[in-house]
């Protein structure tokens, strides 16, 4: 068998193999996972990304809603925020002492006791039978449990109570709160007299301007009707004119005025109000954040409800 040095010898009538071409080389095992680790971190990243962009869109729509439902009550350069429920309840104990004839005075006792009573919220439970925006207990006279969760007679029920007191418009605040409430805890009202006296400074019409909110887009309307008959039950305002989607109101004076303004603006969370105008100055619920326009007030009110 012939054969070749070097090499082994070759079967007789078998072909020799032919040698392989060179090709590339193949990259190592510890590359090739590299690259995988690479590959699989760019995927996640691009995924963190979007959940992340979708996450914050979410939280930015929640920041949003929020902020958009806040109201802002200013007087004498102190300013306290309040939801719209808050401030909607604040404004119907405030105008129902204008209905009365009561002093400014009277809305700061009945919106400190409110505040430190339920937040000025119409609470439906409270400390043993308790109810209400002021807390009232069936049980000890104030009505029963539907009158007491009436806003109107809960806030008629207090200022009855308080006018019995004879002085209470130059009395102390808390002492005076406490001889109406007879509360288990005498001196928490004066934590909450600097939140009565701006909310009734505000909307009994003394601090111009002074009520702002920030709402979202009304997704419904009350009719111009309706908002006549509770600006007449709650501030005991007959001088109003309906319109097209408007309610016009005509004041005794510019004081009166903005305090039917506020009103307003402070029920708009409900009414669905979309503007308000005392005079030629407005608030608008597009840029209700914004506060008022500039311009002169006047006794002239225009509640647009569209």
């Amino acid at each position: 068998m012939p054969t070749d040095p070097g090499s082994r010898p070759v079967p007789a009538g078998r072909p020799p193999r032919r040698a392989r071409r060179p090709g590339p080389a193949r990259p190592s095992a510890a590359r090739e996972r590299r690259r995988r680790r690479a590959r699989r971190r760019a995927v996640l990243l691009v995924f963190a990304v979007a959940v992340g962009a979708v996450g914050w869109a979410a939280t930015r729509s929640v920041i949003d809603t929020v902020r958009g439902e806040v109201c802002t009550i200013t007087a004498a350069g102190t300013s306290e925020t309040f939801d719209p429920e808050q401030t909607g309840n604040a404004a119907l104990i405030a105008a129902l002492s204008i209905k009365r004839r009561m002093p400014p005075r009277a809305a700061t006792i009945a919106l400190t006791t409110a505040f430190q009573e339920s937040k000025i919220r119409n609470l439906r439970f409270g400390d043993r039978d308790s109810l209400g925006l002021f807390q009232q207990r069936p049980s000890q006279g104030w009505g029963t449990e539907a009158q007491v969760l009436d806003p109107v007679h809960a806030t008629n029920a207090f200022y009855d109570a308080l006018v019995k007191f004879r002085g209470y418009e130059t009395a102390d605040i808390t002492q005076i709160a406490q001889r109406v409430q007879r509360s288990a805890y005498p001196d928490a009202y004066r934590d909450h007299e600097g939140q009565g006296r701006v909310l009734a400074s505000t909307l009994t019409g003394n601090s111009p301007a002074g009520v702002t909110c920030g709402l979202r887009a009304a997704t419904s309307h009350a009719a111009p009707a309706t908002v006549r008959a509770a600006l007449a039950e709650q501030m005991g305002i007959t001088a109003a004119t309906l319109g097209p989607g408007t309610l016009t109101v005509t004041a005794a004076d510019t004081r009166l005025a903005w305090a039917v303004g506020h009103w307003a603006v402070a029920q708009a969370g409900s009414t669905g109000a979309t503007q308000v105008r005392v005079g030629d100055r407005s608030w608008s619920r597009d840029r209700g954040a914004d506060g008022w326009s500039p311009g002169r007030a006047s006794p002239t009110v225009t509640i647009t409800l569209r």
